[in-house]
């Protein structure tokens, strides 16, 4: 308890970014959740690791979840540029309204795909109908 009250006093004025939750980029892709645990566990107690997945978009990224701020601000301090397996880690504060302005772009993007292909089959069936 008073470890936790003098890590409290020194980092008294956290920035709006820090969270708990980090979001890690750049994980070699073979790395185990027992690997990331011995890693991220020297900085405080980890609560959750989620890795991506093998085969989509998400290899070689995982969410680790502290269960103190502090402890993630430590690990953000800490190991951003650590290498592990050949690579640089990436490790950044998970900000959800980035996440999501992410996804709905991409949502956008492949609508406005699909809307080119229709507009392109259909003048495509215009000029063969002349």
């Amino acid at each position: 308890m008073a470890d936790f009250k003098a890590r409290k006093a020194s980092n008294s004025k956290l920035p709006p970014e820090v969270n708990r939750i980090l979001f890690v980029r750049n994980l070699p892709f073979k790395i185990t959740a027992e690997e990331l645990y011995t890693i991220f566990g020297k900085y405080g107690a980890v609560y959750q690791i989620r890795l991506g997945d093998k085969d989509k978009d998400t290899k070689g990224t995982a969410f680790v979840i502290y269960e103190d701020i502090y402890d993630a601000k430590a690990a953000v301090d800490h190991l951003s540029g650590f290498n592990v397996g050949g690579r640089y880690l990436v490790v950044l504060y998970y900000q959800p309204a980035k996440f999501q302005k992410r996804a709905q772009a991409e949502e956008k993007q492949q609508e406005l795909e699909e809307l080119r292909r229709q507009v392109k089959a259909k003048k495509a069936r215009i000029a063969a109908n002349r």
